[in-house]
């Protein structure tokens, strides 16, 4: 099953619901005239910034309501010669609020569809159905719901390149072969065009007549009731003659089969239009919608659940739920995207643009050639600049990666030798409670949480005597920011591990950490470290570094301390004769050039006190953190986790000889093949990670030595068992499997 699915955080304008179309099943249309006013709109529209904080503005009409007379005697009124001129008028008004208009107006033209793309992020047009068979039943005297037409909508949209939504509609007399027939049709459609990237699979689900009602305020205040209260099932209304039943089995098959046919398109199920909705995502949906704030304007008296009943509902299941915006993000370019839309999601939502970069950084684009020179330059251990730092961690040429993979890899040898080391650790968390609230973080809790803890000395020593008896040679120590520790109590940690098991080296407390004992007692790094070292520190992790951009954690945490502060903590630590790790934290919403930054400061600092044993690359996991569910960032891909590796390599130069692999970040598997990308270390055994598996990592929180053994066997390398500070405590060669080596062999 997925660990992702995604949303979006819409409001639905039902800005016309007069209709040319006379569908059987449908309860939006009316032949009546109805039309929203202007002054109308822009209220709804300030109403969803300062009350919804929506992205998305999902525009829904009838089909042509122009075919009413007062429709187009009222359009003419307000300056609009055609209804499509008026959508384009309501949808630069969301824009100018910084919401992204997705327009479902029915069979357009290819001109209607060019002049609603200037101004709409995506559109959408339902398939329903290919049978022609539904022309005569439900369909009837509806000629815009030929499968034929809306095909040619669709192909045109394509054609436009539009970002585009369809699908089809279950249950209303088409047999199972039309549905496959209906996928197949919108999967021809995708191949020549790419442009569809989302199928909806959709279940009819009966509805009352709203005649003389308005099915937006019945929708709105169910929402409301519901997201309220939890409660907030539709009627169970018998079923018309000319429908179909639809089971779970039936649209599993359907899901499995959208699947098939378009393997990049997302697959989205409405999760207000039965309780199987989850069970769909077991069998590989992808998207759940518009979780409209204002309801379901088709079905209103079905209303969405609230994101946070469906990320309750998922977590369940191991499953995060992330927004993502109208347009999907590999369609958020120049290629398919108009300049004025485009500037919105810069401007609003650089977070949602994948990787490739959001357009942030100013001035001229890097040359071409300055990666491959950045490559020679850095094999022969030199300092890059900015920009060459900048083109190894954007570079996207195969071949250039791979330069870059076997430079890292030969200055890899030239430093640290063929030999892969590893330590046996364990990772303690005394409290998670935490007043920071970084964004990246699903671990840190308020007090109040009801998932918060704080170990007891006793819960506390037990865990360290679980570290001894599995022969841990290192205790690493971290939490959060708890509002009521002094000093005295961050000492008190560490003298009680001191005399449980005096033999542990105790690798802990984050710069973060330290920032707070100085705020608290008053003293000045050095005097804490050494106060520390009193009790028993033997090292410091170099956490709490994320990227060391001021832009960037302001971004991702406001409160954490800045880039001058962490340096400060760190240079203290290194002056105390306290060695410390350093890390970075890649994969969310930094840019490669604010990664460029951070490889500068951390270079000069190695260069100044020589203080770091080695560099950690961490991953950024985001599926239960504030930025995955709310800004669209998505796992980093194994391929790019392996170039960034690389490039940090190359970066560090002959400054820093350890380069680590977190295989509870990237997975073993990853973590093994890294070691061709520059990496000659896997980290530590763990017993406990709390900090990646609360973020949602599913790599697991504990391995034994001889699974590290193993992967640095598979990759053709000896492995050794070291100690924090890389003294080497046993070796093991490869002549024998890890399962035939003794605990330790003598070095």
């Amino acid at each position: 099953m997925r660990r992702r699915v995604t949303f979006s955080r819409n409001l639905t304008l039902s800005l016309s619901r007069t209709c040319r179309c006379y569908c059987k099943y449908c309860s939006f249309a009316t032949h009546r005239a109805h039309l929203h006013a202007p002054s109308e709109v822009e209220e709804i529209l300030d109403r969803a910034v300062s009350r919804h904080h929506v992205k998305e503005l999902l525009v829904l009409t009838g089909e042509k309501p122009e075919v009413n007379p007062r429709v187009a005697e009222q359009l003419a009124e307000w300056g609009h010669a055609d209804f499509t001129g008026y959508v384009a008028w309501v949808c630069e008004r969301a824009l100018e609020r910084g919401i992204l208009p997705h327009t479902n107006l029915g069979v357009l033209s290819p001109g209607d569809l060019r002049r609603l793309r200037d101004v709409t992020a995506s559109q959408g047009l339902m398939l329903e159905s290919i049978s022609e068979r539904l022309m005569e039943t439900v369909h009837a005297g509806s000629p815009s719901k030929h499968p034929a037409r809306r095909l040619e909508t669709i192909a045109a949209a394509g054609e436009l390149k539009i970002p585009f939504t369809s699908g089809i509609l279950v249950g209303i007399g088409e047999t199972e072969e039309e549905r496959m027939a209906s996928l197949e049709a919108l999967a021809a459609v995708c191949e020549r065009h790419g442009h569809i990237q989302e199928v909806i699979l959709q279940n009819f689900v009966p509805h009352q007549s709203y005649y003389g009602r308005e099915p937006a305020e019945i929708a709105d205040a169910a929402a409301r009731g519901y997201w309220r209260t939890g409660v907030g099932h539709g009627p169970q209304l018998p079923m018309p003659a000319w429908a179909c039943a639809v089971t779970i089995e039936d649209m599993k098959r359907l899901v499995a089969e959208a699947r098939r046919l378009m393997p990049e398109v997302g697959i989205q199920v409405p999760p207000n239009l039965s309780d199987w909705w989850v069970e769909l995502v077991r069998a590989g949906a992808t998207d759940l919608g518009g979780l409209s704030a204002n309801g379901d304007h088709i079905s209103p008296e079905h209303p969405f659940p609230s994101p946070t009943q469906v990320r309750k509902r998922l977590r369940a299941e191991g499953v995060a739920l992330s927004e993502r915006l109208c347009v999907y993000p590999e369609y958020i370019d120049r290629e398919w995207i108009a300049e004025p839309v485009l500037d919105v999601i810069k401007r609003c939502y650089w977070s949602f643009i994948p990787r490739r970069g959001s357009g942030r950084r100013g001035g001229a684009p890097v040359a071409e050639d300055t990666a491959p020179r950045a490559v020679a330059r850095a094999a022969s251990g030199l300092a890059l600049t900015a920009d060459e730092l900048t083109a190894l961690f954007a570079e996207q040429r195969p071949a250039v990666i791979e330069e870059m993979r076997a430079a890292a890899d030969e200055l890899r040898q030239e430093l640290a030798g063929e030999t892969v080391t590893f330590v046996v650790n364990r990772n303690l968390n005394i409290s998670n409670v935490c007043v920071v609230g970084c964004a990246f973080c699903g671990f840190g809790q308020s007090r109040r949480s009801p998932d918060a803890y704080e170990h007891s000395e006793q819960e506390f020593a037990r865990r360290v005597e679980e570290a001894v008896q599995a022969g841990a040679t290192e205790l690493c120590m971290q939490s959060g920011i708890h509002p009521d520790w002094g000093l005295e109590d961050y000492e008190k940690w560490l003298r009680l591990a001191k005399r449980l098991a005096p033999q542990l080296h105790l690798h802990a407390y984050s710069p973060m950490e330290v920032s707070h004992m100085c705020e608290v007692s008053g003293l000045a790094p050095r005097a804490v470290f050494a106060r520390l070292r009193e009790a028993g520190l033997g090292s410091t992790p170099g956490t709490a570094a994320e990227v060391l951009h001021d832009g960037v954690r302001e971004r991702i945490s406001p409160n954490k301390l800045p880039v001058a502060r962490w340096v400060e903590i760190i240079e203290a630590s290194h002056a105390e004769g306290i060695r410390s790790t350093v890390t970075v934290m890649f994969g969310h919403i930094e840019e490669p050039w604010e990664l460029a930054e951070h490889m500068r400061v951390v270079r000069e600092l190695q260069e100044r006190t020589g203080g770091f044993t080695e560099f950690v690359p961490l991953s950024f996991i985001p599926f239960h953190t504030l930025l995955g569910r709310t800004h669209g960032i998505e796992e980093i891909s194994r391929e790019e986790n392996l170039k960034h590796t690389a490039a940090f390599r190359l970066a560090l130069g002959r400054t820093v000889t350890n380069l680590q692999a977190s295989w509870v970040k990237m997975g073993l598997d990853a973590a093994t093949e890294a070691l061709r990308w520059g990496v000659n270390d896997l980290g530590g055994t763990l017993m406990e990670e709390s900090i990646s598996r609360m973020a949602g990592s599913y790599h697991g929180v504990r391995l034994e030595p001889a699974d590290l053994i193993a992967a640095a066997h598979q990759a053709g390398r000896p492995a050794a068992e070291r100690s924090t500070l890389y003294e080497i405590r046993g070796r093991f060669p490869l002549s024998r499997p890890p399962t035939e080596l003794s605990p330790r062999e003598a070095a």
